[in-house]
């Protein structure tokens, strides 16, 4: 061993990408994690709050909050990258809910939400490996980091 210590963003990012090794499941994952990460924070943005101001979003700002705090304490530039992505993701529920509706919002959450998870699933059939999440939940957070990780590879950016 040549002493170098991996950080546990890298020791998790390793462990991920030894479940995507195929080239097709990657380039599933690439397009279907980002889209189930929209489509989870649009089902909680779906999600009413009565006697607030707000009476939408609520729930999806804190999931993403929180979900930005596990990011950020990982790797502070990767932080910063989903920080925009979970900015990105709100934004485009919000524009979602103004213009169609919530209702319409919740059944293209849905819809995504269930097409995505199918296309992860046929990616994983291909690679013959089992999704990671099912060994660790923590899988469900690190999918959405290893793809923006890839993204600032190939940015040429360190994260």
């Amino acid at each position: 061993m040549d002493g170098t210590v991996l950080r546990p963003i890298d020791r998790y990012f390793a462990s991920y990408s030894d479940d995507h090794r195929n080239v097709l499941n990657q380039r599933i994952h690439v397009v279907a994690v980002p889209a189930i990460l929209w489509s989870v924070v649009a089902l909680l943005w779906c999600i009413p709050v009565f006697g607030t101001i707000a009476k939408t979003g609520i729930w999806a700002a804190l999931a993403m909050f929180f979900a930005w705090m596990f990011y950020y304490r990982m790797s502070r530039p990767l932080g910063m990258g989903m920080l925009a992505a979970f900015f990105f993701c709100g934004c485009l529920c919000r524009l979602l809910e103004m213009r169609l509706g919530l209702t319409t919002l919740l059944m293209a959450a849905a819809g995504v939400f269930v097409i995505a998870w199918i296309a992860q699933f046929v990616g994983h059939k291909y690679e013959g490996r089992k999704p990671s999440f099912l060994t660790d939940l923590v899988y469900l957070l690190i999918g959405p980091a290893w793809v923006m990780a890839k993204f600032y590879r190939q940015m040429g950016w360190r994260y």
